[in-house]
């Protein structure tokens, strides 16, 4: 049993007959870091509060105990969840037996939907255990009948994207729009300048950010390409260096060790993303929320993305979206270039990069379209209002 189980287990008779317990259930660095930003919130409303759950680094410093780090559970597409099924049986058993030893009175269930809808949020129901849902699953761009289900589960839901409220009332169901979490969160705490200066980067170069993703299938896959790449660019526009935020989920020395099969030099920069993205002329960027975060900061970027072929295959028939990238779907039009599959290898992304940084016009469109992105989210404050929300329902 892990260590953070067996302390659950004996505190929870002590615990939870004084204060309340609210398991929290995040599987992605996204959800990690929206969580973590939730839980404080709920704290200064009410220090009392006992959190626990499955999460990453941010979560467990905001105050989480982590019967399940985030990272155990990183896998994306279905051939990948086959391989790890194992592993994420014996995770779901563990989560769910929490729910009979802690008797938590809230569960909140952050994106992830099917580990969250599937296993947990079932899971509370069948305990009568209330259940909110923050960050809607992109039902509007798969599966839109999943709404019934979230209705009949779900006690209340806080959606983060302005269209997703008509999403859920065309089929009944009222949800709360609480804006985008990331505009509270994307502000570099240093200027361009700055940032180039604390990374030690050369200001006459061009600086490219590599975003390869938070999880390690994804890394695997995307980075070899963003290499590749690197060492097209390298050749074709000497002055240019690279720079890699490393996502918390990662392990520094996997990165690494792909990076020294290259004849490239990158610059992995490790808790400082945003400043490290701030710096960049342009970024190459997997698809997720890292394209809205670069979006935030205007950084003209690239969008690249690679699956399983099954995945992919089965993806073509069940995903009715125009775009993938999040800052383009936000935008409604193709802002930014994306890369899926076959095109997102080095050659194409190379060539791709060369002409945005050597078309300024295009360069400067993109930055325009990239700003207007902000304005279409909402206010600021929605995991102070998310909070609110969650500790109404104790």
């Amino acid at each position: 049993m892990p260590p953070e189980e067996t302390m659950l287990t004996t505190n929870k008779s002590k615990d939870t007959k004084k204060n309340k317990t609210i398991m929290i259930v995040a599987g992605e660095a996204s959800g990690d870091m929206h969580g973590a930003d939730l839980v404080m919130e709920m704290l200064r409303i009410d220090p009392s509060l006992i959190f626990y759950g499955m999460g990453g680094n941010k979560m467990q410093e905001a105050g989480v105990k982590l019967l399940v780090h985030a990272s155990e559970t990183a896998v994306v597409g279905l051939t990948e969840v086959i391989s790890k099924f194992g592993t994420l049986f014996r995770i779901i058993r563990r989560v769910k037996k929490s729910l009979d030893e802690m008797k938590p009175q809230l569960v909140i269930l952050i994106d992830y939907p099917d580990f969250n809808l599937n296993f947990i949020a079932t899971a509370a129901k069948k305990r009568n255990i209330k259940i909110f849902y923050y960050i809607s699953p992109q039902v509007w761009a798969w599966r839109k009948s999943r709404i019934t289900k979230i209705k009949r589960l779900v006690d209340k839901m806080a959606v983060i994207l302005p269209f997703e409220v008509d999403t859920y009332a065309s089929k009944g169901f009222a949800v709360d729009y609480v804006g985008h979490p990331l505009l509270d969160l994307v502000k570099p705490a240093y200027c361009k300048q700055e940032s180039q200066e604390l990374f030690n980067l050369d200001e006459s170069k061009t600086t490219i950010g590599l975003l390869p993703g938070s999880r390690l299938s994804e890394v695997v896959k995307l980075l070899p390409e963003m290499l590749k790449a690197a060492e097209i660019l390298t050749k074709k526009m000497p002055n240019v260096q690279f720079i890699l935020p490393l996502a918390n989920t990662l392990d520094k020395k996997i990165v690494d060790d792909i990076i020294s099969g290259f004849c490239i030099n990158v610059k992995v920069i490790s808790g400082q993303t945003y400043e490290a993205i701030y710096c960049c002329d342009l970024a190459i960027v997997a698809s997720g929320t890292a394209t809205l975060e670069t979006a935030l900061l205007r950084v003209p970027m690239i969008i690249i993305y690679k699956i399983s072929a099954l995945t992919y295959f089965i993806g073509k028939f069940i995903v009715h979206v125009n775009n993938i990238g999040l800052a383009n779907i936000i935008a409604e039009k193709t802002v930014v270039p994306e890369l899926i599959q076959e095109d997102a290898c080095g050659n194409r992304i190379a060539s791709e990069a060369i002409d945005i940084l050597t078309n300024a016009e295009r360069k400067q469109e993109m930055i325009k379209e990239l700003a207007a992105i902000r304005s279409k989210l909402g206010d600021p404050g929605a995991a102070r209002k998310t909070a609110r929300l969650a500790y109404d329902m104790l």
